[in-house]
């Protein structure tokens, strides 16, 4: 019979005696912002520690990379508080467009609800998470962070309801109405088969994804016109200067991606990009879990090959 090991939970002060001299400064290094930014969808790039907003110092500023918005992280190792509850409510008022991320070890029930009714009756330009960390080893093992969301934006019925009051006001294009009804349905996919989350799926033709630095975009998009679905690297504006750099190492790039890609840069357009394409009837719903499929896979592959690399720009 296999013999599997004991999970064990540990008390976060075995690790983490204080928040500011310990806890912050764990959480403010890449990896575990990593580690905090791929529980809640988004990728972060710490901006500045201990930083001040109103009366306040906030915990951790980070921004966004995928559209240069603040995210503000507020921690603590015990469970939730009003103090720390007024503090957010100063922060979001104090900056015109953020994602605060309320960290505890435990929230009150009064506290989660908060920040479902936060989401419920703020615009879209504030977003407002709250989470759980926990620490647990196997046997003896060292201790490994678990973040657990309790309290997230409802985008699905956000999206839901905008897109219904823009179908109601305007009225939405039959391509457009396409286009929407794929990404959800892509969302929906992701959710099941991937750890990487699409976000709020829109009634466009393209949609984007964090490598980790700004003006460079891991982008899926569709086209009805010419029958493709293409997922590629989009470098814009400074970034595109980086190309020859990712040219330099085309040759072991294709190989770690395992097939060969369309590299682009024409010195006429604004971006630089590196693709790949299929071909695919949008129009057939019944094949979406085909081009899902692919699309995941190629989504995966193109983090997990370009990622590494756009850390080092």
């Amino acid at each position: 019979m296999t013999q599997l090991g004991q999970l064990l939970k540990v008390d976060l002060r075995e690790i983490w005696q204080t928040e500011d001299r310990d806890f912050t400064p764990w959480l403010a290094r890449e990896e575990h912002l990593q580690i905090l930014g791929d529980t809640i969808g988004l990728e972060l790039e710490l901006e500045a520690q201990e930083k001040e907003v109103g009366p306040f110092r906030a915990d951790i500023l980070c921004k966004n990379t995928l559209d240069g918005s603040w995210v503000l992280i507020e921690n603590q190792i015990e469970k939730t508080d009003h103090r720390h509850l007024g503090q957010l409510l100063t922060y979001a008022a104090g900056l015109d467009a953020v994602t605060i991320v309320w960290i505890a070890s435990r929230f009150t029930e009064e506290h989660r609800s908060a920040i479902d009714w936060l989401n419920r009756i703020t615009d879209r330009n504030f977003s407002f998470f709250g989470l759980e960390v926990e620490l647990w080893r196997i046997n003896d093992s060292l201790p490994a962070p678990k973040f657990n969301i309790i309290s997230q934006p409802n985008e699905w019925s956000l999206t839901v309801s905008r897109a219904a009051k823009k179908i109601e006001d305007e009225g939405l294009s039959e391509s457009g109405e396409l286009q929407y009804k794929y990404w959800t349905a892509l969302s929906e996919y992701l959710q099941d088969h991937s750890n990487i989350k699409l976000g709020s799926p829109g009634a466009k033709g393209w949609h984007d994804f964090a490598l980790g630095k700004a003006n460079i975009t891991l982008r899926l998009s569709i086209a009805t016109k010419t029958g493709k679905i293409t997922a590629g690297v989009y470098l814009y504006k400074n970034m595109k200067e980086r190309y020859e750099t990712l040219n330099e190492q085309k040759q072991e790039i294709e190989q770690k991606f395992g097939q060969p890609l369309d590299w682009e840069n024409s010195p006429t357009k604004q971006t630089a990009v590196i693709k790949i394409e299929k071909l695919a009837d949008i129009s057939n719903e019944t094949d979406w879990i085909n081009q899902h499929a692919w699309l995941k896979e190629m989504l995966e592959k193109f983090k997990r090959v370009f990622r590494p690399i756009v850390k080092e720009f």
